[in-house]
């Protein structure tokens, strides 16, 4: 059973920073490309990163281009997302979500809430 789950999300005030986390298991995690979503509130869905298989290649939104940092440790099954510099704009749910064929969502985590307020 393929199993996804979120941690490291929390309020934080404008301008700081949070590390999310996503711990994968019930596949071979090296074999999948990984994203992260977020729904803000009353929103729809806005995919927000993406990582390959390797971690050599990844790709962000726009709008958060040059303040978040995807990665991914092979050894943990982990896929990480690292948001700096952040908005109240970013406030929002996080979900890890597993790549499916070309950019496709195949399986998602439960999320993890990230509140951006002072």
């Amino acid at each position: 059973e393929v199993q996804l789950v979120e941690s490291g999300g929390g309020l934080v005030q404008p301008g700081g920073s949070l590390r999310l986390s996503c711990a994968a298991s019930g596949f071979t995690f090296s074999s999948y490309a990984m994203h992260w979503v977020r729904q803000a509130p009353g929103k729809g869905l806005e995919w927000v990163s993406r990582i390959n298989r390797d971690g050599g290649t990844t790709y962000y939104a726009e709008s958060v281009k040059g303040r978040f940092t995807i990665s991914r440790d092979g050894a943990k099954n982990t896929v990480y997302l690292q948001m700096n510099s952040l908005k109240r704009e970013d406030t929002a749910v996080y979900y890890c979500v597993r790549n499916g064929g070309m950019w496709s969502f195949d399986s998602w985590g439960q999320g993890t809430q990230v509140t951006v307020s002072s």
